[in-house]
């Protein structure tokens, strides 16, 4: 906190995504003088809307949700006025390999056996698929597992047959990680299962957006940091760090323009951080390291129909192109009647292909569920792929990812791909924004040095 009477520690935040603004709302409220610098019109990151030309709406780069395992996202909703917009889902609408619908929903049950009920009511598990599944979720949380394990293999070693691969893991791990379980470490798949299944009855209620990402951070979180005295600067980019021999003291923008600082926290993705640092910092950090992270597309299609084409406001798929379907009129209010957006995580395969292709393929499956699309006119379909979604989980990613303090003075790290215990989530992004914002936090009981950039290289 800073000191009544004190001049306000000035801090620059080079990146409007999550992990940025989350440290800036930690640091306007700790007194700090707050600069957020973002390169694109937007700000969200991987989280954000674009307008789409032809029907003049704006739509959601990709579905985000948050579940009820994702307290420190939740905190920073409650925190900054966000929480009410958002709905909660208590419900898991799952469309079976033939296209029957089932509800997941929790029996009254304690944790973690709440879910049985309903999972046992499957039409598609057996009495024995049900069994190996026991067995291996207590083998997944037992404290000798091998986090470092390819998860697939560990999934072949507890006797899980390709059915249950196919109906249970793949679809919760690839929508949660984006990735195939052959390239997911096993303590990344136990990451999910435990919190979000296993150790409270909510910890897989999720909250969907009730209005578009760029209205939730661009209008409504931008609105509550500028009234707490953060200065928020989209379409301005930058170009490299300030170094005066000692510490980081400053940012040069792209525009020539200099902004000087106490403290700068890069909140970009592990591929930018390179191009920003001065060449002696370039060589003190493991830029390598963290350069190796690999990443995995997510595909987002999004179709306008001229009805309504089901009731439901979302729908997992199993073993199909399509993941998850939420149907945008149903979840956002003023969106038009008939609009759906498809979900497709570990997208390598889908991405390069013909978007008509991509758009039939979805149509069939949601086809399956809801025989009314094939009767209603699809008006426009737009498909979205974010090549660079998230960090990959593969085994030993974790020890690529770094801290947010970086032993540099004056200069810390956020991203949902620095150390956060978690995966490339919503929640990762606000967690690492916060033990930034808390690294800064730390250097007020530290003596402050000359004032920042005396002595800045230009």
């Amino acid at each position: 906190m800073v000191n009544q009477g004190e001049r306000p520690r000035t801090v620059v935040i080079v990146g409007g995504g999550l992990a940025g603004l989350a440290a800036a709302a930690r640091l306007v409220q700790a007194g700090f003088r707050v600069t957020v610098l973002e390169s694109r019109p937007r700000l969200g990151g991987r989280a954000s809307s674009f307008g789409d030309v032809e029907t003049g709406a704006l739509v959601d780069n990709c579905q985000h949700v948050s579940l009820g395992c994702c307290t420190a996202f939740q905190d920073l909703c409650e925190t900054t006025g966000l929480s009410r917009f958002f709905v909660t889902e208590r419900t898991l609408n799952f469309v079976g390999p033939a296209g029957e619908v089932r509800r997941i929903r929790n029996a009254w049950l304690p944790a973690p056996f709440h879910l049985v009920p309903a999972i046992a009511r499957l039409p598609w598990l057996g009495w024995g698929d049900l069994a190996r599944l026991g067995r291996a979720m207590r083998a997944l949380t037992a404290r000798s597992v091998d986090e470092e394990r390819p998860f697939e293999a560990w999934l072949r070693e507890q006797g899980q047959t390709q059915r249950l691969i196919d109906r249970v893991w793949h679809p919760v791990l690839v929508s949660a990680l984006s990735e195939r379980l052959d390239r997911i470490r096993v303590g990344a798949a136990r990451h999910v299962f435990r919190d979000a299944f296993l150790r409270r009855r909510n910890g897989w209620h999720f909250q969907v957006p009730t209005v578009p990402l760029g209205e939730l951070y661009g209008v409504h979180l931008a609105g509550w940091l500028r009234s707490r005295g953060a200065a928020i600067h989209m379409g301005r980019g930058a170009d490299s760090l300030l170094w005066d021999g000692q510490r980081v003291c400053g940012v040069r923008l792209r525009q020539g323009e200099v902004l000087a600082a106490d403290d700068v926290i890069l909140a970009v993705t592990h591929r930018q951080v390179r191009r920003l640092l001065p060449e002696e910092l370039e060589r003190r950090l493991p830029v390598d390291d963290w350069e190796k992270l690999e990443t995995a597309p997510i595909t987002s299609v999004h179709l306008w129909f001229d009805r309504r084409v089901t009731g439901l406001r979302h729908a997992v798929f199993l073993e199909r192109l399509t993941q998850w379907m939420f149907h945008r009129s149903l979840l956002v209010p003023g969106s038009p009647e008939g609009m759906v957006q498809v979900v497709i995580s570990d997208s390598r395969g889908v991405a390069d292909r013909p978007q008509a292709e991509i758009v039939a393929r979805v149509c069939a499956d949601l086809a399956v569920m809801a025989p009314a699309v094939r009767d209603a006119q699809l008006e426009h379909a737009r498909v979205v792929t974010e090549h660079h979604a998230v960090f990959s989980p593969l085994p030993g990613s974790e020890r690529l990812r770094p801290l947010q303090a970086t032993g540099i003075p004056g200069l810390t790290l956020a991203g949902d791909w620095t150390q956060t215990g978690w995966p490339a989530t919503m929640e990762g992004a606000v967690r690492s924004g916060n033990l930034a914002a808390a690294q800064v936090a730390a250097a007020v009981a530290r003596p402050r040095g000359e004032s920042p950039a005396v002595g800045c290289r230009v």
